[in-house]
């Protein structure tokens, strides 16, 4: 039964206001930009607005989705990992191995996959809570340490897997997405839920916004720290499992760069870099005005070089417009200031 103030706020305030609570406030704007960028490349470009082209961007996200819910969760604690990329290679390599030299059923080595991206974050969660190291140095790391133990396990080459994986990437009747899209969906609303609506994604945004006034109160930082590091491994695991069901291979070299990809998407998506804010909804959205972004420019012909220039334009960009909207009152006010100043 509502309380008579639920009641009174389902009332007076409006859909869009409640929409906006319950994602995050930077939602609707993350939304405007998306569908800005969509309506221009789509009169840009003859072929952007066409089920190929969303099919084909939906069903190359998957291993980025789940890798930036894990880094959403690690920047809200006021931390970072630079290891993800190398552990998805890490642990599809694993997954690779197991299926062709060991010969395992595949649900053993999806197993043996994502606990190989569970160990490697539990790694860096013990060392970054037990000894209080930057996790920025205990994750570059575990970057290389990853990144060499996917070639010792491939032998420096690419495995081809097959058949035995294609089910992850192959579109779904009726719908044209993958599995893995649908899966990497899952994990994006489980995350928000995780975050919004439990206590432990309420002790995240605590733990990342006065660790100090957090272990007064009796919470174990390091216990949440531990955890957020294992579940941005086990996700990275995950990665690994849907990009080796995209290549139907394990590539040593996959995930490079992986790690920057995942960072951009969080920090558009709003979450905060100095921790104790963000959205898995909105990285979600992160996620996907980069793919639009670059999808969209690769259509239109723009070179390697200059995606690469405006795709990182737009994340200074997007940090700035944080920064500027949670210092001195946002930016309303440093508007504002600019109109008295004179000239």
């Amino acid at each position: 039964m509502l309380s008579l103030n639920q009641r009174m706020y389902s009332e007076k305030t409006p859909m869009l206001s409640r929409v906006a609570d319950f994602f995050g406030r930077d939602f609707l704007g993350l939304v405007l930009v998306l569908s800005l960028l969509v309506v221009f490349f789509g009169m840009s470009s003859d072929y952007f607005l066409t089920s190929l082209t969303f099919a084909t961007m939906a069903n190359q996200l998957p291993a980025l989705l789940v890798v930036a819910v894990g880094m959403t969760f690690v920047l809200i604690i006021a931390g970072i990992d630079l290891s993800v990329g190398s552990v998805l290679a890490l642990s599809g390599a694993v997954l690779g191995m197991v299926l062709v030299e060991l010969q395992w059923p595949i649900p053993f080595a999806i197993v043996a996959c994502l606990f190989v991206g569970l160990l490697c974050g539990l790694g860096n969660g013990i060392i970054v809570a037990r000894w209080g190291i930057p996790s920025f140095i205990v994750t570059l790391g575990m970057l290389e340490i990853a990144r060499g133990g996917a070639y010792l396990v491939t032998g420096s080459q690419t495995l081809f897997v097959g058949s035995q994986v294609e089910w992850i990437s192959a579109p779904l009747p009726f719908i044209g997405v993958s599995s893995g899209f649908m899966a990497a969906i899952s994990v994006v609303i489980l995350g928000q839920i995780v975050l919004s609506r439990t206590v432990f994604g309420r002790h995240m945004i605590a733990v990342g916004s006065n660790d100090d006034a957090v272990r007064l109160s009796g919470i174990s930082v390091r216990s949440v720290r531990i955890k957020v590091f294992c579940l941005a491994g086990f996700l990275a695991g995950m990665g690994g499992l849907f990009q080796v069901g995209y290549l139907q291979s394990s590539d040593p070299n996959a995930g490079v760069g992986l790690e920057l990809s995942a960072i951009a998407a969080v920090v558009i998506g709003g979450t905060s870099l100095a921790g104790g804010r963000g959205s898995v909804i909105n990285t979600l959205l992160g996620v996907l005005i980069i793919a639009v972004l670059q999808t969209g420019l690769a259509q239109i012909g723009a070179s390697e070089p200059s995606k690469r220039v405006i795709t990182g334009v737009v994340i200074i960009a997007a940090v700035i417009v944080d920064v500027l909207r949670h210092q001195s009152g946002g930016v309303a006010r440093y508007l504002n200031l600019l109109r008295r100043t004179p000239s």
